[in-house]
C-alpha cells in the first residue's frame, strides 16, 4: 500500500466512524454517480426478485434527504429513518412489511436536509444498527443516494458488494467513473460491480460496460466486473407511474428477466463473500 493510499484509508477510517471497512456479510448497496438512471427502480425490483427466490429481504432507503422508495411503491409509512435519527426509535422498530413485494422496508424521509448532513459519529451509529439488523435477513438491499457524498461512501464501504448503476449517457458514464475513482484510494472499488440500465440491446449494454471498463483500466488500473444489464422496456415507466413493482405488474418482460438474472448472481456473490470472510476469520 502506497503512502498516498494509506493516508486516504486513514482518512476514510476517521470519516466512517473509526471502524475501517466494517463490511456486512449480506448487504448489497445500489449506487449511481448521478440521478435519473433508474437506481431506485432497480433496488425495488432486485428486492422483489430476491424475495421471489425464497429469501428474506430488507430494502433500506439510504437516500438520506431524497428518499423515494415509499413513493415508488405508493406507501405512506408511519415510521421512517427520521425516527431513528432523532433517537425516538431503534432501526429495527421502523421496519415495515411490504406484502405485495414479499419483502421488508425501512423508509427514508424525503426533503429532510438534516439527514444528509449528519455528523460522522451519528452516521456510524446508523451503520452499526444496519449491520445488526442485517443479521436477521438473507439479503439487505441499500438504495443509496446519487453521487459520492460522505453518507454514500460510508454505506457503500459497509456493503458486501456495491452495484453501480449506469446508462449509456456520457454524463452517467463520467459520474460512474468518478464514483469508482473516489472509492479506489480507500480500497473500496474492488467491491464494486457494474449494472448497465436501460440498455437498448444486450450488445449495446456490453458496449456501454466496456466503455467504462476501458477508462477504469487505463487510468485507475482497475477492472470492475459487470454484474449484468437491464434492457430498456416501456413497461418499466408504467409500473413506476402506477406505483407497482415490475415483477407484479409486468413479470414477463425482458427487464424483469434481466433483474432476476442479476439477483441470482447477487446470491452467488454473497455466498462467495461469506466463505471468504469465514476463511479469513479462521486464520
Amino acid at each position: 500500500m502506497t503512502e498516498a493510499t494509506m493516508l486516504a484509508a486513514n482518512a476514510a477510517n476517521e470519516e466512517y466512524g473509526g471502524t475501517l471497512f466494517r463490511r456486512g456479510k449480506n448487504i448489497i448497496a445500489v449506487a449511481s454517480g448521478k440521478g435519473g438512471v433508474g437506481k431506485t427502480f432497480f433496488s425495488v425490483t432486485l428486492s422483489q426478485a430476491l424475495a421471489k427466490s425464497g429469501k428474506k429481504v430488507l430494502l433500506f432507503d439510504g437516500d438520506l434527504g431524497l428518499a423515494n422508495v415509499d413513493v415508488q411503491l405508493g406507501l405512506m409509512p408511519k415510521r421512517d429513518l427520521n425516527d431513528v435519527i432523532r433517537g425516538r426509535l431503534g432501526l429495527d422498530k421502523v421496519i415495515q412489511r411490504y406484502e405485495d413485494g414479499g419483502f421488508d422496508i425501512i423508509a427514508g424521509r424525503s426533503g429532510q436536509a438534516s439527514l444528509s448532513a449528519l455528523p460522522s459519529q451519528r452516521l456510524a451509529l446508523l451503520r452499526d444498527q444496519l449491520l445488526e439488523v442485517a443479521e436477521k435477513y438473507d439479503v439487505v438491499i441499500v438504495d443509496l443516494g446519487a453521487g459520492v457524498d460522505r453518507t454514500v461512501r460510508m454505506l457503500s464501504a459497509s456493503a458486501t458488494r456495491t452495484l453501480l448503476i449506469t446508462t449509456d449517457e456520457p454524463t452517467s458514464l463520467t459520474d460512474a467513473y468518478a464514483f469508482i475513482k473516489l472509492g479506489s484510494a480507500a480500497g473500496m472499488s474492488k467491491y464494486v460491480s457494474i449494472v448497465v440500465n436501460q440498455a437498448s440491446s444486450a450488445s449495446e449494454g456490453e458496449k456501454t460496460y466496456k466503455t467504462l471498463l476501458k477508462a477504469c483500466e487505463n487510468f485507475l488500473r482497475l477492472h470492475p466486473p459487470m454484474a449484468g444489464m437491464v434492457r430498456h422496456d416501456p413497461r418499466v415507466k408504467e409500473t413506476i407511474r402506477h406505483q407497482t413493482p415490475l415483477l407484479t405488474r409486468s413479470p414477463n418482460t425482458e427487464a424483469a428477466e434481466d433483474v432476476e438474472k442479476i439477483a441470482r448472481a447477487v446470491l452467488k456473490d454473497i455466498a462467495d463473500a461469506q466463505k471468504q470472510m469465514t476463511a479469513a476469520g479462521a486464520r
